[in-house]
């Protein structure tokens, strides 16, 4: 552990969520997870992404999944890579559970509880990608120390990327994007790939929650930053 992982260790960045399950959410949790499924807090040693897929292959991380619809589309239209999404909302994780099921994802893994303590437990230079979209905003200023893209938690996340991945942010919160841009370029060995906010990219499929955004008439930023 670095002295940057300590401080991070000690605020929850999430708020944990559990939600009622449709029978079918049910059904795909109970028989998938065991394939498919890593508990967080059950892990008791480092975390060996190629034991977890079986396979090695360049690694995405995604924090924060939600519904799972957005990780399944990319991972469907990017297969030579490996997908781990850390998700806290049961029936999220069960509906992701179920896509991956549906379109015979072998590429997709679904891990529940705090993404950072997953990156604590992930070796240095294993990841090819991390995708934080649409993280909690944490508005109110007493909770900003929440926010999961600040100085500590952005080394710790760069750490883990292998020279040349990137750390791709995306919101729909100007004044959180803002401190995100702040706080991604101050960081000595990130490059602002774009100089700035990023064009939408396309491999971003787009999700109900950036829809409703739009349609409140919210501007959704992009940040794509690469490990020198």
């Amino acid at each position: 552990m670095t002295t940057t992982d300590v401080p991070a260790a000690r605020i929850r960045t999430f708020h944990p969520r559990r939600g009622r399950m449709s029978d079918r959410q049910r059904d795909a949790l109970t028989r998938l997870w065991p394939a498919y499924g890593l508990e967080i807090a059950a892990l008791d040693g480092p975390c060996d992404p190629a034991a977890l897929f079986g396979r090695r292959a360049p690694l995405v991380l995604e924090i924060g999944s939600g519904m799972g619809d957005a990780t399944a589309a990319m991972a469907a239209a990017d297969p030579s890579r490996h997908y781990l999404a850390v998700e806290v909302h049961t029936p999220g994780i069960a509906n992701l559970l179920e896509l991956v099921e549906r379109h015979r994802l072998d590429n997709v893994r679904v891990a529940e509880g705090d993404a950072l303590d997953l990156v604590r437990a992930m070796p240095e230079g294993c990841l090819d990608a991390v995708h934080v979209y649409f993280p909690d905003p944490w508005p109110k200023t007493r909770h900003h120390k929440r926010r999961i893209i600040q100085p500590a938690h952005v080394a710790l996340l760069r750490s883990r990327l292998a020279p040349g991945g990137t750390l791709h942010c995306a919101t729909d919160w100007a004044e959180y994007a803002e401190s995100m841009r702040v706080t991604l370029t101050a960081d000595p060995e990130l490059v602002d790939v774009h100089g700035g906010y990023a064009p939408r990219p396309a491999h971003r499929p787009v999700t109900k929650f950036e829809r409703r955004a739009v349609t409140a008439g919210r501007e959704v930023f992009d940040l794509i930053h690469r490990r020198r």
